[in-house]
């Protein structure tokens, strides 16, 4: 399989065509929105302005494009670039551009400081932030006005009262906790934030069984769960299916990201999105998740794959992603942007947020690996025969394992 094609006298400092192969997540929910369209205007902009370099992209779903990037790499024929979910493994090995090999120094400059450095690793950035998004509480308005509830939560007392009277008032699912499979692990950072805690402390050292995120876990199985005010087994509800209820008017209240938005008011729900509720009144923290991009070194074609970022990264192109798919802008100016435009409104709450949001520990081997046992053992820690603490510990243990051999 030929991944990178060049004239005879085109490889790595001739002096003739080079094609690019960029591998690329999927953002959109069909056919019609496939990300294949965003790529095909962004290159076809580029290649008219570079007519030395062209630019193949084949876009995959996020269920199949981390494995694809994961073989092409493993049988020696790494894409150029890749945007995808995790780059650390990548980095660690050798095998990617440092970002300061890729991009102009203004392009590199501009990032969101929080987003470029939970692209690093070890203190070099190999990550580049692709599509970013913040977490709010969302609320049905319609069913608070029906419950006598007149403002949104700001404390855990606050949601957990307000399930009560939305359950007595019919509500099937009060508080939505997806803890199934699909994004358990997004799920639990939101908590542990909400909660004082976090996976790491800011040297980087797992913290999964920290006394704040057992207070934390132990707490929702108590008086969320144990009351009946999930509407069912949290472990069985994934996110998607956690969005739909909401969206069909049948959860009240659930932790949300900006496409929630367009899928409520698709429905006609009225709803309002607050800060996260904290122990004791908003939450310090929340969580911000970015996708990455990055170069790999195999085809030598530094300086093209440079030269596309440079253009992917300019204003225009990082705004129309983000109104194309409701996503946040990855760049200060990008941001600025935004956050006057008008047109952007329904975004700005959780603009606000990305300065100051945490993210996974992505700059870490072992993330993967910590991620998949998350996804495998929290929804039961919170369940009627579960032990949170007990699960907490076993998923600490696991990650300082992995941790110590991957570093």
């Amino acid at each position: 399989m030929t991944l990178t094609l060049t004239a005879c006298d085109g490889g790595p400092g001739g002096g003739g065509n080079v094609t690019l192969k960029l591998i690329a997540a999927d953002y959109g929910d069909g056919k019609a929105t496939s990300s294949q369209h965003y790529w095909d205007e962004v290159t076809d902009a580029f290649e008219k302005k570079n007519p030395g370099i062209k630019v193949d992209v084949d876009v995959y779903s996020w269920t199949e494009v981390d494995k694809k990037v994961a073989g092409l790499v493993k049988d020696g024929h790494a894409p150029d670039l890749a945007q995808i979910g995790a780059y650390a493994d990548y980095a660690a090995k050798d095998q990617l551009y440092g970002v300061d090999q890729l991009l102009s120094i203004p392009t590199q400059a501009a990032f969101t400081p929080a987003l470029a450095e939970a692209g690093e690793y070890h203190r070099i950035q190999y990550g580049m932030p692709f599509g970013a998004s913040t977490r709010r509480l969302f609320y049905n308005k319609k069913l608070f006005a029906e419950a006598g509830i007149t403002e949104a939560p700001q404390s855990w007392d606050d949601i957990a009262k307000d399930a009560e009277l939305l359950k007595a008032h019919g509500v099937k699912m009060p508080y939505a906790l997806p803890l199934g499979p699909e994004e358990t692990q997004a799920e639990t950072m939101i908590w542990m934030l909400s909660g004082g805690g976090s996976y790491t402390d800011q040297i980087g050292k797992y913290t999964i069984n920290s006394p704040e995120n057992v207070k934390t876990f132990e707490w929702l199985q108590k008086n969320l769960v144990g009351k009946g005010l999930t509407g069912g087994d949290p472990a069985g509800l994934n996110r998607e299916e956690a969005f739909q209820a909401f969206a069909d008017g049948d959860a009240a209240m659930l932790n949300g990201h900006p496409t929630l938005m367009k899928q409520a008011a698709a429905k006609g729900i009225d709803y309002g999105t607050a800060d996260l509720p904290g122990v004791n009144g908003k939450a310090k923290a929340t969580m911000g998740v970015a996708d990455w991009m990055m170069a790999f070194k195999q085809n030598g074609h530094r300086k093209e794959a440079g030269k596309f970022l440079d253009f992917v990264y300019s204003d225009g192109n990082v705004l129309k992603f983000s109104h194309d798919y409701g996503l946040l802008p990855v760049t200060t100016t990008a941001s600025q942007k935004m956050a006057a435009d008008d047109k952007f409104s329904t975004l700005h709450s959780f603009l606000k947020q990305l300065r100051d949001a945490q993210f996974y520990p992505a700059n870490k081997i072992s993330w993967p690996m910590v991620s998949k046992s998350v996804k495998a053992k929290m929804g039961a820690a919170v369940g009627p025969k579960g032990d949170p603490k007990s699960v907490l510990t076993e998923l600490q243990n696991a990650a300082d394992t992995a941790d110590n051999t991957s570093e």
